[in-house]
């Protein structure tokens, strides 16, 4: 299989689109998963969504079921979701609350920081601290929860030395989930992505977009030299002076990058008129026309912070064709619903949105099923941000499999 991988990424051909295999063939998806989503840090969830002791979510990443729990201590972690006795899924919903973490198939009993407290008949000899709940390393950076399911993570801090000044001021230990929206998308996971890191389609697609977000190449996309026009620069410059860390930076080899850029001229949120989707702000940005904090991280998500909200957004791939997109809408925990926000205005650009994505992914899908599928050039200027995924994608894949890949020939 590394071979087949490594001989398709040697036979890449630079700013084009990749290969049909890269979006059709299983053991491609199988190599993504175990070299990157099986290896990587990824976006779990808002830490608001877990607000009480014993509130739990659950995600599937692959073949891994992971349970997410807030201890009674607060902390949140992540456990396998298979039982230590003979492996039987501990929670069957998606998201609930427990007190205790209870095996239904033979009742085996874990707390909620994952050790074993109850397990009948198992006689004199049987060790219950030695058959604690697996667990599943996890971080709070600022509100958001990430995981990673190898045994040995990659380095986190780094990541989160960049990106901690960006977030702090946007207070997310003081919001909460206003609506959260799950589809799932038939198409493989880097289409979700190129789809995403281009706005070279959104002026034919997004009408509901378009009234906020601005059609600038330079927003949505990265310079190769890394040169910022004076305009944009200007805008970093006065959300800078006013707190509000603005200035575009780039990391982890591409992985991650954070830029607070400029929405449309006289739009302050993500909204039909481009006023703000709540009268109570979510956080200390002091300026209400700051624009959105674009953060994205590879694989998992990508993420909009503005003054009034904050939406996160978490890919999580299914099938060589079939990606799941999760988005959540936070707004600050004293914000009302019908007083300070009204639930169907928060939502409706961002659920167009996604809708109208899903379909063009899907489009996508279906062209590049056809063997007649040759891949193609990218604009260099509108599309800059999708040559920059694409690149990152192929050298990670490259430095994880390729020297194995070659010592097996």
């Amino acid at each position: 299989m590394t071979s087949h991988v490594s001989d398709l990424l040697a036979q890449r051909r630079p700013g084009h689109s990749l290969d049909r295999a890269f979006y059709t063939d299983p053991q491609v998806f199988a190599a993504d998963l175990e070299h990157i989503f099986y290896r990587d840090w990824l976006f779990a969830i808002p830490a608001c969504q877990l607000v009480k002791t014993g509130d739990f979510a659950r995600l599937q990443i692959g073949a891994y079921d992971v349970v997410l729990v807030k201890g009674s201590d607060g902390e949140i972690r992540g456990f396998h979701n298979t039982c230590r006795h003979r492996g039987s899924i501990l929670c069957k919903s998606r998201a609930g609350q427990v007190a205790k973490l209870v095996c239904p198939y033979h009742q085996w009993t874990y707390d909620l920081d994952g050790s074993l407290l109850w397990a009948r008949d198992m006689g004199p000899d049987f060790d219950p601290k030695a058959h604690s709940l697996r667990p599943v390393q996890t971080r709070n950076l600022c509100g958001l929860i990430y995981l990673c399911l190898a045994e040995n993570a990659p380095d986190f801090e780094a990541f989160a030395q960049m990106a901690r000044p960006y977030l702090e001021v946007h207070d997310l230990q003081r919001a909460k989930v206003a609506h959260t929206s799950s589809i799932i998308e038939e198409g493989n996971w880097k289409l979700v992505w190129e789809n995403n890191r281009e706005c070279y389609h959104c002026s034919g697609n997004h009408p509901e977009l378009c009234r906020s977000f601005p059609l600038d190449p330079e927003v949505a996309g990265v310079s190769p030299d890394g040169s910022i026009s004076a305009r944009l620069q200007a805008h970093f410059d006065r959300c800078e002076a006013a707190g509000a860390p603005a200035q575009f930076r780039i990391g982890g080899d591409g992985q991650y990058r954070l830029a607070r850029m400029p929405l449309q001229e006289n739009a302050v949120s993500y909204t039909m008129d481009g006023k703000a989707a709540s009268t109570r702000a979510l956080g200390r940005v002091a300026l209400s026309d700051a624009g959105s904090l674009l953060k994205f991280h590879y694989p998992s998500t990508w993420n909009h912070f503005l003054p009034d909200i904050t939406l996160t957004f978490r890919v999580t791939p299914i099938s060589p064709t079939q990606t799941e997109v999760t988005t959540t809408w936070l707004v600050d925990k004293d914000a009302v619903e019908g007083v300070d926000y009204d639930l169907a205005r928060l939502t409706e650009v961002w659920i167009a949105t996604n809708d109208q994505d899903r379909a063009i992914v899907e489009d996508n899908q279906r062209g590049i099923n056809s063997p007649a599928y040759t891949p193609g050039p990218y604009a260099p200027d509108w599309e800059s941000g999708v040559i920059q995924f694409v690149d990152w994608y192929a050298d990670t894949m490259t430095h994880a499999i390729g020297p194995r890949a070659v010592a097996a020939e």
